[in-house]
């Protein structure tokens, strides 16, 4: 009777001269590197505090003119969202070896637990930095019931 043997394709790989461990053979294949090929889009990283009258948000959108951010309220609910777009400035003798940076739009929406009175609320970009001051509507406690019929 023939002999009956295990197929372990890790072995087999590792066994093959051109490969002498798996990320060489992952190398072939320009599996490796794919950080470099997987392009993510940045997110608008914010912080949110919570005063008697007002909440403050610092949200991070570096590289961004302010005319290119928009901030919407709509009640309770805050949408930011910048756009940026790409150069199309190409001299006649270079061509691009390598483009990391971000071209498009970036949008963030949060709720919150009073409604904003937007007439009073303002808005400050310096530094890649968005400052909002959103003051709370008065007459609204921020909690919201509904009654059943």
């Amino acid at each position: 009777m023939a002999n009956l043997t295990r197929f372990d394709p890790f072995r087999d790989l590792t066994a093959m001269e051109p490969w002498r461990n798996l990320e060489d053979f992952f190398s072939d294949f320009s599996l490796r590197p794919l950080a470099d090929k997987v392009q993510t889009e940045p997110r608008i990283r914010m912080d949110v505090t919570e005063a008697q009258d007002h909440y403050a948000v610092k949200a991070e959108i570096p590289g961004m003119r302010k005319e290119d951010i928009t901030v919407s309220i709509d009640g309770n609910q805050v949408t930011l969202s910048a756009e940026i777009r790409q150069e199309k400035e190409q001299k006649k003798d270079e061509k691009v070896v390598r483009r990391e940076r971000f071209y498009g739009r970036q949008t963030r929406s949060f709720s919150l637990a009073h409604d904003i009175d937007e007439s009073a609320s303002s808005a400050h970009y310096e530094d890649g930095v968005l400052n909002l001051k959103l003051v709370k509507k008065a007459g609204t406690n921020g909690s919201r019931t509904l009654a059943i019929q």
